[in-house]
């Protein structure tokens, strides 16, 4: 699929408090393509969690470092991607967190959200360093919605990366 020219593009530095302003601009611009409020709901998360892991594991909370978000539409999608800039990962070592020796832990958390509220996510690397997560969802336009709503449900579980 073509990249896509963002219509939203923000940069934060590697603090916390940062994830707030990004789920209401991306919510805000969301609302404004119709998507509906509980598909919304499922899509913050999942921005949430790429974001706080962008910071914490990619950034390693280092504010001087910044976070890129970026929301572009595709047709019927939404594109979310979330750039760090550290030393990137390899998803496939992070482990399942519903395998019982993992119940209790606490890693492996938000990729399991993202890839049950996303309909497809990819994992790459940034040519300038740290790793870019690529976040998409489908937006149906039903013509009996009221003022251009959609619906995108969760729970679809297309990982590209597996």
């Amino acid at each position: 699929m073509p990249v896509e020219e963002p219509q939203v593009r923000i940069s934060i530095g590697s603090r916390f408090e940062h994830i707030d302003l990004i789920q209401v601009v991306v919510d805000d611009a969301l609302e404004r393509l119709g998507l509906d409020d509980d598909s919304r709901h499922w899509v913050g998360i999942a921005i949430r969690e790429a974001v706080a892991n962008a910071i914490k594991h990619g950034n390693r909370q280092n504010p001087d470092k910044q976070v890129e978000v970026e929301l572009a539409i595709a047709k019927d999608q939404a594109i979310i991607r979330v750039g760090d800039e550290g030393e990137g990962f390899d998803v496939q070592a992070v482990s399942d967190p519903l395998q019982p020796e993992n119940l209790l832990k606490p890693n492996g958390r938000g990729i399991f959200y993202m890839r049950n509220f996303m309909d497809e996510i990819e994992y790459s690397s940034r040519p300038e360093g740290g790793t870019l997560v690529t976040l998409r969802k489908q937006i149906t336009v039903t013509e009996s919605s009221a003022g251009g709503e959609s619906t995108g449900s969760p729970g679809a579980e297309n990982d590209s990366s597996t």
